[in-house]
């Protein structure tokens, strides 16, 4: 974690270090280093959902490269782990039927909208996450997006607030 002042005074290429794991979106993370200095945390966050606002489904594909299914605790080292490991601590491994039952439905919504399913884990339990994960099933594609994009940009800004402190 940074301070918003360090974070202003960092290289461009250590900036983007910094903010890659926030999201797999290089535009998004540009956008955000680009726009420095700011002068309040707040302006860095409105400028991070504004640039959230605009992402469609070429932006999710992308992000979602970088994300597990849920119950996979994900074994890499880079940050984009560590995060998704944090995040689904709500999982519990040692629970087999609940990660039976996820394991079954994500691979239903796999084949159903051609990706993982993305739903922000930090504060959910396993099964508020498969209950949200059934439901989701019955969601048209362009709802599913619609539901998959709006997550995304709450695990994004999340991860930005544990990144940059005021």
């Amino acid at each position: 974690m940074v301070t918003l002042g360090q974070f202003n005074q960092l290289s461009q290429a250590d900036a983007v270090t910094l903010l890659t794991p926030c999201v797999a979106i290089p535009a998004w993370v540009s956008e955000l280093v680009a726009a420095r200095p700011y002068a309040r945390r707040h302006q860095l966050l409105e400028r991070a959902q504004l640039a959230a606002s605009r992402w469609q489904q070429a932006e999710l594909q992308q992000a979602l490269s970088a994300h597990p299914r849920i119950g996979d605790k994900p074994a890499g080292a880079d940050e984009h782990h560590a995060l998704s490991r944090q995040e689904q601590a709500g999982v519990d491994a040692a629970n087999a039927p609940l990660a039976e039952a996820l394991r079954h439905e994500n691979a239903r919504y796999e084949a159903h909208f051609g990706h993982v399913f993305l739903i922000r884990a930090r504060g959910r339990s396993g099964e508020q996450m498969l209950q949200e994960l059934r439901r989701r099933l019955h969601n048209s594609p362009a709802q599913e997006t619609a539901e998959a994009l709006a997550q995304l940009t709450e695990i994004t800004l999340i991860r930005l607030e544990g990144v940059i402190n005021a």
